[in-house]
């Protein structure tokens, strides 16, 4: 039986879909492709990818913060 990673799938569509010319693209394109983008979120923080993410962001903003006092 083939399985398919829902992240991965969506992934795999959001890079198709930012790889066409932004002239392209119709307004109703473009919030299909942040609906989608939304859903890749979703999907991905849960994970521990996601989570060391989230870590990384965090500790990039207090590291901004703390540069600019």
């Amino acid at each position: 039986m083939l399985t398919i990673n829902v992240g991965v799938l969506l992934a795999v569509v959001v890079l198709l879909r930012l790889r066409r010319r932004t002239e392209a693209r119709s307004r109703n394109d473009e919030k299909l492709t942040v609906i989608i983008v939304l859903a890749l979120g979703v999907v991905i923080a849960p994970t521990p990818v996601g989570e060391g993410i989230l870590n990384f962001l965090g500790q990039l903003a207090t590291g901004i913060t703390d540069s600019t006092r």
